[in-house]
């Protein structure tokens, strides 16, 4: 018991400088130009565009059609050729109207979802990921308080 003891004291401890060290770095983030002035993770609303998937080789096939097009290069993937593909791959039925989500609030989309679509630049496209839902890829078109 002595020795189970000692490894999950040592883990609060360890928990709680991870804790503490990242609210002073939040605090100094906000202060010298980080999350906040850009806008990421701290926005109220978001506008996206998104390819869902049941199956992770269909967005993988999608996710490729998208670097070998575009963001191999280092490119944006434009909104319109997004939207093609997500007409052709997507299984949301907002696939019919290119993945177009519109603005949505924070706190409206479930979990893993809403954290990349909120985290990701305006303008950029997120990697594969999963949800409940299945998978997506997201591209961001704007945010705003």
């Amino acid at each position: 018991m002595g020795k189970d003891s000692k490894p999950k004291e040592s883990a609060k401890g360890k928990g709680k400088q991870a804790a503490s060290g990242s609210d002073e770095n939040a605090s100094k983030g906000k202060g010298k130009g980080g999350k906040a002035s850009d806008g990421l993770g701290t926005c109220t609303y978001v506008k996206a565009r998104h390819i869902l998937c049941e199956k992770q080789g269909k967005i993988n096939e999608a996710y490729k059609k998208l670097e070998d097009g575009w963001l191999g290069n280092g490119d944006k993937v434009p909104p319109a050729e997004f939207a093609k593909l997500a007409q052709e791959y997507s299984e949301c039925p907002s696939g019919k109207k290119g993945g177009d989500l519109g603005w949505f609030p924070r706190g409206k989309m479930a979990g893993p979802f809403q954290e990349v679509a909120f985290n990701t630049p305006v303008g950029a496209t997120s990697a594969a990921f999963k949800s409940t839902h299945g998978y997506h890829i997201i591209l961001c078109e704007g945010r705003k308080n």
